[in-house]
Parts: structure tokens; C-alpha cells; sequence
């Protein structure tokens, strides 16, 4: 039985990447491709990319005073480094024939091999409560997350003042941007508590934050 050999695979995608991190990487493969012999052939001379690196160092300290014209020169540069490198790493994929060993002289770091499994989402949060136009009311926004699908947010009416509710009432809010209210006893006080609900299987978290409103 042939034994199916994994591709190496450079660790691209550097759009997200901050300026620091993606100076230090671009010098990690500079000096990782300069005077390499099993990489004799980078697809951008060398030294012009280490002339750019220095130039977007020099851009990234120049925007740092928030100026316009050298936030764009910064982002120029760095959109042609970025180009440059992304050319560099597929030049190393094939280069280094599925030799780790080679690969990693590169300065490049290797993606992973396996698939990731899926992160739970970071717990929900309410950004803020009020209340609503009527007369026991109650108005919510919710905090956006990342990969959220829907928000669930749960509320009860407390019987005895300063003791938890025994049942919640869950709503199911479809978005982060639309503000919902819901309708409770004017006379009562609320507790609101939220959730989210992600891809992956739905993965529900627990009620992360627990909100006191007394409606009259």
C-alpha cells in the first residue's frame, strides 16, 4: 500500500497580520532564503526584498503619527511585500521537494497539516439594556461576535426580590444589529441573561452575564 506523502504548505495569509509580526516574519525569511543553496532561485532578488522590508520599517514608523499620506504609503508598501513573500513561500513549497528538514531552513513556518477543530465562540455579552416604549418594555442590544449565527437571550420575572428566578423565558434575537424588546409586568423586576449560538454544530454557551432592570 502506497503511503500518500502530505504537501508542506507555507503559512500565508498575512492581510491580518499585524505590522510587527509581519516585519519580523518577512526578516525570518530573508535571512532564512539569503545565501541558502537549496534555494537558489527566489522568484524576487533577494536583496530588493530586504531593501523593502527596511523601507516598509521606516513607512510603518512614519504612520505611526496617524498622517494620512504615510498610512497609505505604510499600506502601499506592505501590500508589495506581502505579494512578494506569498511568491517566496509557494517557491519553497515546491523547492523543498516535501523535505521538512529543508522547508524549515526557509524561514518560513509551515501550515498545519490537520484540520483544526472548531473553536467554541468567546462568551456573549448584552452592550446594552434599557427600556423599551412601553409600559414594561424592554429594549436589548446585544454585542456582536464573530461567527455568531444567533443570540439567545433569556429573562424571567423575579418573584421575591433579591432571589434568583426558577424558570427563564427564552428569545431568540436573529442578529447582533437589530434591538428587539420584549414585553414583561411593569410592576415586576426583570433578569436578562444572554447567549450565542455558532456554527459547528450549534455550539451553545453558558449565560455569561446576568442584568438587573426594575421596569417601573
Amino acid at each position: 500500500m502506497t503511503t500518500k506523502v502530505k504537501k508542506l504548505k507555507a503559512l500565508l495569509g498575512f492581510h491580518g497580520t499585524s505590522d510587527t509580526d509581519l516585519t519580523q516574519q518577512l526578516v525570518n525569511v530573508y535571512k532564512g532564503l539569503k545565501g541558502n543553496s537549496n534555494f537558489p532561485s527566489t522568484p524576487v532578488d533577494l536583496e530588493t526584498f530586504k531593501s523593502g522590508i527596511d523601507m516598509f520599517t521606516v513607512l510603518v514608523t512614519d504612520a505611526a503619527d496617524g498622517g494620512k499620506k504615510a498610512i497609505a504609503a505604510k499600506n502601499k508598501q506592505r501590500e508589495v511585500l506581502i505579494k512578494q513573500v506569498t511568491l517566496h513561500g509557494h517557491y519553497v513549497e515546491a523547492a523543498s521537494n516535501v523535505d521538512p528538514a529543508i522547508f524549515t531552513t526557509s524561514g518560513f513556518l509551515a501550515a498545519p497539516t490537520e484540520r483544526v477543530a472548531p473553536q467554541p465562540l468567546p462568551l456573549a455579552s448584552i452592550e446594552w439594556i434599557d427600556r423599551g416604549p412601553v409600559a414594561g418594555s424592554v429594549a436589548v442590544k446585544v454585542k456582536g461576535l464573530p461567527k455568531a449565527i444567533n443570540y439567545d437571550l433569556q429573562y424571567a420575572v423575579v418573584a421575591t426580590p433579591g432571589t434568583m428566578p426558577t424558570s427563564w423565558t427564552t428569545f431568540t434575537l436573529p442578529g447582533s444589529k437589530k434591538v428587539t424588546g420584549f414585553q414583561s409586568d411593569p410592576r415586576r423586576e426583570l433578569r436578562i441573561s444572554g447567549s450565542c449560538i455558532g456554527p459547528f454544530g450549534s455550539h451553545q454557551l453558558e449565560r455569561p452575564n446576568d442584568v438587573h432592570l426594575r421596569l417601573n
